[in-house]
C-alpha cells in the first residue's frame, strides 16, 4: 500500500528519533525501528532487560535465525513486537503453551518466552507449571514488576504483602508467589534472579538459560514507576534502581524456600538453580527407544545414535 503525505510525515518523524548525531540507534539491527518509539513509560525497566536478552544472544552465538521470542499480554508483551527476531504476540496467558507448540513442531529452535509476572504466572500458571514439569528444552524470562502495569495497576500473583495496588486500596493481604521457589519445585533446570539494575549479570545469566538444555527460569525484577511506585509512594525510577542497588543481596545457591519478597525488604538474587536432567524430548525418545526398540523412529534429534 502506498503510503499517503501524513503517514510519510510520521514515517519520516520516527526515524527522526532514532538518529542522533547521525547514527543510527546502536542496537538498530536488533529492533524493529520502525516501531519506534515504544510505548513504554519513561524509566520502566522493560527496555534495559530487552538490551541484556540481545547482548546475551550474541555471546550465546546461537543463530539469530533460530531464535524465536513469544510473549503474551501487558506491557511485557510488546517485546515480540519490537524486536528484530521470528516472533508471536500472543493471547492472555498463552505465551508458554505457543512456545511448547515451535519447539515440539521445530525442535532445532531456541524458544524464549520474554512475558509479565501476570500473564505468565496469573492466567497463564497453569502452563507455567507443567511445562516446567515435563522440562521442556524453553527459556522463560519473566518480568516482574509487582503489579498489573497495562490495565491499571491492579494487585497481581507477585504483589508483596501490604503493598497497595488499584484492587487493594489499603494494600494486599493476599499471599504472593515466590517465583523461584515455584520454577524449581515444578521440576526447572536453571532458575536465577536479578534486577534490571545487575544488568551484566542479568546478561551473563539469559546466556546461561539460552544454552541450557532443558526448562529455563529467570525472575527479572523491574521497576513501574507509572503505577506500582506512584501508588506506594516510592519515588521515581531512580529512587527504585537505587534501593534495587542497596537492599540486592547476591545470594548464589540459595535455597529456594528463602528468596521470597516482602515489601520494600531485602531482594535475594544470583543463580538459584543450575542442574542436569534430561530434557522432555530426551525423555520421550529415550523411554520409547527401550519399549520399542528398532520400530522407534527417534524425533527432533540429528543424530539417531545418541539413542
Amino acid at each position: 500500500m502506498k503510503a499517503e503525505p501524513s503517514e510519510k510525515i510520521q514515517t519520516k518523524a520516527k526515524a527522526q528519533v532514532v538518529l542522533e548525531n547521525n547514527q543510527l540507534h546502536p542496537l538498530s539491527e536488533w529492533l524493529r525501528m520502525e516501531r519506534i518509539p515504544h510505548i513504554w513509560c519513561s524509566t520502566c525497566g522493560i527496555g534495559t532487560a530487552v538490551t541484556c536478552f540481545i547482548e546475551a544472544i550474541k555471546k550465546s552465538q546461537i543463530p539469530r535465525e533460530d531464535i524465536v521470542v513469544v510473549s503474551g499480554i501487558g506491557c511485557s508483551g510488546r517485546i515480540a513486537g519490537y524486536i528484530k527476531l521470528d516472533s508471536f504476540h500472543t493471547t492472555h496467558g498463552r505465551a508458554v503453551p505457543f512456545a511448547v507448540g515451535l519447539k515440539l513442531a521445530k525442535p532445532k529452535l531456541k524458544v524464549v518466552v520474554f512475558s509479565g509476572d501476570g500473564d505468565l504466572i496469573s492466567i497463564g500458571g497453569n502452563h507455567f507449571i507443567h511445562t516446567a514439569r515435563r522440562n521442556l528444552d524453553i527459556t522463560v524470562l519473566c518480568i516482574n514488576n509487582f503489579i498489573y502495569a497495562m490495565t491499571g495497576g491492579q494487585l497481581a500473583p507477585t504483589t508483596p504483602l501490604t503493598a497497595v495496588a488499584t484492587t487493594a486500596p489499603y494494600g494486599s493481604y493476599e499471599n504472593p508467589f515466590n517465583l523461584p521457589l515455584l520454577a524449581a519445585s515444578c521440576g526447572a533446570n536453571y532458575v536465577a534472579r536479578w534486577t534490571v539494575l545487575h544488568v551484566r549479570q542479568l546478561t551473563n545469566a539469559i546466556n546461561e538459560a539460552l544454552n541450557k538444555k532443558g526448562f529455563s527460569f529467570i525472575e527479572i525484577i523491574c521497576p513501574c514507576t507509572t503505577h506500582y511506585a506512584r501508588k506506594n509512594k516510592l519515588g521515581t525510577g531512580l529512587d527504585l534502581m537505587k534501593f534495587y542497588h542497596d537492599n540486592s543481596e547476591i545470594a548464589h545457591g540459595a535455597d529456594v524456600r528463602d528468596v521470597d519478597i516482602q515489601f520494600q525488604s531485602k531482594i535475594k538474587v544470583g543463580k538459584f538453580i543450575d542442574i542436569e536432567k534430561p530434557s522432555y524430548l530426551d525423555q520421550y525418545n529415550q523411554y520409547l527407544q527401550q519399549k520399542l526398540g528398532k520400530n522407534f523412529k527417534p524425533y527432533g534429534v540429528t543424530n539417531e545414535k545418541e539413542h
